[in-house]
């Protein structure tokens, strides 16, 4: 292993050493405290220190680091104190997720860390979002985030890479690439022999590096950062290394070739680096003994403190209050009495264009939405108006986009993300369950995103345009889902879903787009997110819906006459409004619930269970509830009618007045 001093000091040269001397101690540490029994679980990073040390020393301490599992280095090099790191180990309340996640899955925005989740590749979007974020504000930062060589094979990673790469995100991407993912070699993980080969394909620079030289490292990294804060672009870094140990210490090593490890063994990042400085005269035995001295006294203190704590004390209310960032709304009413009659789509254009004034750090992101407007031209005229930084076209990624939208969020944007059907939300959504819905509760981290969702059917476009998917995120603590059926409530809702910091699933049904018109008014306006609506008074029968469905209960209702039927539109499905459905049954004895959506496993059971536990003594007749067939949604527009609920409902609606 050569070592190149070239221009750095003495002190550089100490300082790495110190840096790459702690995680290892550390390490040397938990490997006991695991046979003891003391710790859970541990993934080591022996062999791989000079990686994660020598990257988060050459860059400066405001700059975005994610790192992954085996990264102790990029801790340690942001001093993140001993006594916090050890307790988030241990899950106590002293660590950075209040016992909730281990290891390094957690953000610290006060070192500019951003911790990964267990998929391995979805922190790569978010990375992309950071970069993003310092570009338009002119900060001239980089980003850099880690990878594992299996991690690699994932969507999110490529996704991530060609967004940067359109977009000349200065985000180092770099991969450790150390022969196995978990026990499989890389030989059955992808055909390259080198990752830096790949840059060509993504249209960026790529470099191999020696992953167990610091200096290296230090050098690589120090030189691409300078270069790429004056002209924002990204790099991919192949770090060649080795793991010395298990993926974590269950797994064992039995699988590696014992000449391998041998091999390996000789190319210690510490050991060599040590020698080197020694040969140099830039340190000696004494100056070594005595940093791991202070090292071993740094641990032990730290670890005394982190020990003396229990496991948290469980309160359900505060785990509960955790879910959502701290928001209190307060409901903005328009300034004037002006209005002006506009259909669904101008009312939500409106909303939006009017958030995009309000907030300056509102960023929009999804395909063709620029110059073109949208396959549904709500943003049309947006690029004019607001610039190609706020209004951005996307290549086909959704992953990499909502991993962006995340990134933006955690510098303090806004973000926007435009499906541009509601059924393309699968593409992105590890990202939305995983990541956005979880981040505050694991780390205190908001996350500032609308994900529009164009939905529904009635327009003879098939399986793959038409379905209705709220169900899928209502059963996720920490979205928040909210479905109008109104211009006025478009407008209102949409404009309130950009103020809330919390991630915001906004449902728009496209039959509506265009067959829908009332007076809205011109001004900026919000809705109370979580609060129903009474759509129509009655005494006799409630009618609990949401979207199309609104329309399907007041048209059905109209054919009885002799019955007063009471309608509430949800508007907000996450949190739904309890209370006001709850009074409604109660007040006329009978309920049921429409929606759109197949009706096993949709929100009306939900809702029927509800009901049935809590006004079970107030029910004159059985709970109710209609949606569509539990098929796929057709094409043709006669099996498409057939699907849908609403015929069905009608004859349901009238067996209910019948009981």
């Amino acid at each position: 292993m050569q070592f190149k001093k070239k221009k750095y000091s003495d002190q550089v040269l100490k300082d790495l050493y110190e840096g790459i001397l702690r995680p290892r101690m550390i390490e040397e540490k938990m490997l006991i405290l695991l046979r003891q029994n003391r710790i859970s679980k541990w993934f080591s990073g022996i062999g791989q220190e000079a990686i994660a040390v020598g990257l988060t020393m050459a860059l400066e301490n405001d700059e975005y680091i994610l790192p992954m599992h085996r990264n102790l280095g990029v801790f340690t090099s942001r001093k993140l104190p001993f006594d916090r790191l050890f307790a988030q180990w241990q899950g106590t309340m002293m660590g950075y997720t209040k016992g909730r996640d281990r290891s390094f899955h957690f953000g610290t925005n006060e070192h500019h860390i951003v911790g990964m989740i267990s998929h391995l590749g979805p922190q790569n979007g978010v990375a992309d979002g950071i970069a993003l974020a310092s570009k338009i504000s002119g900060e001239k930062k980089v980003t850099a985030v880690f990878n594992g060589d299996g991690g690699t094979s994932q969507g999110d990673f490529h996704e991530a890479i060609n967004v940067a790469a359109v977009w000349n995100l200065p985000v180092i991407f770099i991969v450790e690439n150390n022969g196995y993912g978990l026990s499989t070699p890389s030989s059955e993980q992808f055909k390259c022999k080198s990752f830096a080969d790949k840059g060509i394909g993504y249209g960026i620079k790529a470099v191999s590096i020696d992953g167990n030289n610091i200096l290296e490292v230090y050098d690589t990294i120090k030189t691409l950062a300078a270069d790429m804060r004056k002209n924002p672009a990204p790099v991919l870094v192949e770090a060649v290394t080795f793991r010395m140990r298990g993926h974590e210490e269950a797994s064992g090593t039995k699988y590696v070739p014992q000449e391998l490890m041998d091999e390996w063994a000789k190319k210690d990042p510490l050991q060599n680096y040590e020698d080197f400085l020694v040969k140099e005269g830039v340190i000696d035995a004494k100056y070594i003994d005595s940093l791991r001295k202070k090292i071993k006294k740094d641990i032990e203190e730290g670890l005394a403190v982190a020990f003396e704590e229990t496991h948290p004390v469980a309160s359900t209310e505060v785990e509960t209050t955790d879910v959502y960032a701290p928001f209190e709304q307060v409901v903005v009413a328009p300034a004037s009495d002006k209005k002006s009659e506009k259909r669904f789509i101008d009312a939500l254009s409106d909303g939006l264009r009017q958030s995009m004034e309000k907030h300056d750090n509102l960023i929009l992101m999804g395909q063709d939405i620029a110059e073109y407007g949208g396959v549904f031209k709500i943003t049309d005229g947006f690029v004019k108006q607001f610039g190609k930084d706020r209004v951005r076209n996307t290549p086909l990624c959704e992953a990499a986009i909502v991993g962006t939208s995340l990134g933006l969020s955690i510098k303090g944007k806004k973000a926007m993300v435009e499906m541009q059907f509601a059924d393309f939300v699968t593409e992105g959504f590890n990202q939305i369950i995983n990541n956005l819905a979880k981040t505050h509760w694991r780390w205190g981290q908001k996350a500032d995103v609308v994900v529009r969702m164009p939905t529904g059917a009635g327009t003879a476009a098939g399986p793959f345009h038409s379905q209705s998917n709220e169900a899928w995120f209502f059963h996720t603590p920490g979205l928040k889902i909210v479905y109008p059926s109104t211009p006025y409530d478009a407008k209102g809702l949409i404009c309130a879903a950009l103020e809330d910091p919390n991630p915001v699933m906004y449902f728009e049904h496209k039959v509506m787009y265009r067959s829908i018109s009332e007076m809205v008014p011109d001004d900026y306006y919000t809705i109370e997110i979580g609060k129903a609506k009474v759509v129509q008074e009655g005494e006799e029968v409630s009618i609990i819906t949401y979207g199309m469905g609104v329309h399907w209960a007041m048209e059905i209702a109209k054919e009885f006459p002799e019955t007063s039927v009471e309608i509430i539109d949800l508007r907000t499905l996450l949190p739904w409004d309890k209370e006001a459905v709850v009074a409604s049954v109660k007040k006329t004895g009978r309920a049921i619930i429409l929606h759109e959506d197949c009706l096993t496993g949709g929100i009306g059971g939900e809702i029927a269970a509800y009901l049935s536990e809590n006004c079970f003594e107030h029910l004159d007749a059985p709970i109710m509830r209609e949606g569509s067939l539990d098929t796929p949604v057709p094409f043709a527009p006669t099996l498409e009618q057939n699907f849908l609920p609403k015929a069905r409902f009608k004859e349901k609606l009238a067996k209910l007045i019948a009981f």
